[in-house]
């Protein structure tokens, strides 16, 4: 597996090694070992899979510490636009935007790190995406930015005609009135 750094620190994107032949494909898409070997340890505790139509945008969210989570991000079927936003206040890349492309057909995973918001869109006609967390689920430690924060001004690459938001997501909060404590 290959592991590239970004420009936003412990914010990783993860490519598998695919092995494929007339029979399809095969890769190992989370071993411990090789993320050890890296520096990388995790106690991944829940996986979340969620399946959503073109235009879905869901995002961005985040908990809270004590309980805030590290995500591994991956798209089973279909493509993703992948976002994230850095909360962390002490690092040169706060308030900043990361996005990548995730798709089933390029096996690539995100790495998000405790102190980011993370949302997606979906950019074909469904998508399944599945997230390790290490940290379980806490509804009182849960928050999130609104996915049209004019500050942010993420370009979810859905024309806002077809953008599907859950009634939650369209009252999160703005960026300016972040309640982090990252």
């Amino acid at each position: 597996m290959q592991i590239d750094k970004t420009p936003f620190k412990d914010l990783l994107v993860l490519t598998p090694k695919i092995f494929s032949d007339n029979r399809g494909y095969f890769f190992e898409s989370h071993n411990n070992k090789t993320l050890e070997l890296a520096g990388l340890t995790y106690d991944w505790v829940q996986d979340n899979q969620s399946h959503s139509t073109y235009g879905v945008i869901r995002g961005l969210h985040f908990q809270k510490n004590p309980t805030a989570q590290t995500k591994l991000v991956r798209v089973l079927q279909g493509e993703i636009f992948d976002v994230v936003v850095d909360l962390r206040r002490t690092e040169p890349t706060f308030g900043q935007v990361y996005s990548i492309l995730l798709s089933a057909e390029n096996k690539q995973q995100l790495l998000v790190p405790k102190g980011f918001a993370h949302g997606f869109s979906v950019l074909s006609e469904t998508a399944d995406v599945l997230y390790k967390c290490d940290a379980f689920y806490n509804k009182e430690s849960e928050s999130g930015i609104c996915y049209n924060d004019g500050e942010l001004a993420i370009d979810w690459k859905v024309p806002s005609d077809k953008a599907i938001v859950s009634e939650k997501d369209l009252i999160l909060s703005s960026f300016s009135q972040l309640d982090a404590n990252f």
